[in-house]
């Protein structure tokens, strides 16, 4: 049996890194780790998060680590205050990229814009203008896309109605291709 203080370790990262609900099977299998073994990480987890601002939620099913009771109105007031400023040009550049080039990983997005995007993609995920889903090619990592709320917002139902979708999609793929570092200059195709 592993020792709990670093099963429990090893929990509370990858719950920090889902960000939200984990089903306790998933934890589990990604610890490789029996029931018990994970609910004393539960136990251990809880106890250290105590005074952190943050608390373990759990079900029957899943678990979650999530903004403490003692600490929520003030981040609910400070969150309500970010989302009631403009989302600025990095806002607009992340959501041009997802909604032009289709779903795409925050790595690409980091890479198109050329600076980290963290930030700016969690004020467009509270604002539900991006979801965050499965990539189904790399389970390690997620994909955003906009919502149908910002496409209807924009007055298209499918993001091939943008405005000067295909000149805007053939640039960004151009600008991909050309910035590529891994592309050979002779003939276009990747090195290995």
């Amino acid at each position: 049996m592993e020792s709990s203080p670093d099963l429990a370790a090893r929990a509370l990262s990858f719950l920090f890194i889902e960000g939200g609900a984990m089903s306790r099977k998933k934890l589990s299998s990604l610890l490789e780790c029996t029931v018990p073994e994970l609910q004393a990480a539960f136990t251990a987890i809880s106890e250290r998060l105590k005074g952190s601002g943050l608390t373990l939620v759990e079900s029957d099913t899943e678990a979650s680590i999530v903004v403490a009771k003692d600490t929520s109105e003030v981040v609910e007031k400070a969150l309500k205050q970010e989302l009631e400023r403009d989302i600025g040009d990095a806002g607009l550049e992340i959501l041009a990229i997802v909604m032009y080039m289709g779903p795409s990983t925050r790595a690409r997005i980091d890479y198109i814009r050329g600076v980290n995007s963290s930030s700016t993609l969690r004020n467009l995920l509270a604002r539900g203008l991006v979801e965050r889903i499965t990539n189904p090619d790399d389970a390690r990592e997620y994909l955003y896309r906009p919502t149908a709320e910002t496409l209807a917002h924009l007055g298209a139902t499918k993001v091939n109605e943008l405005p000067d979708y295909d000149t805007i999609l053939r640039e960004l793929a151009a600008f991909e291709k050309k910035n590529d570092p891994f592309a050979d200059a002779d003939d276009g195709t990747k090195q290995t």
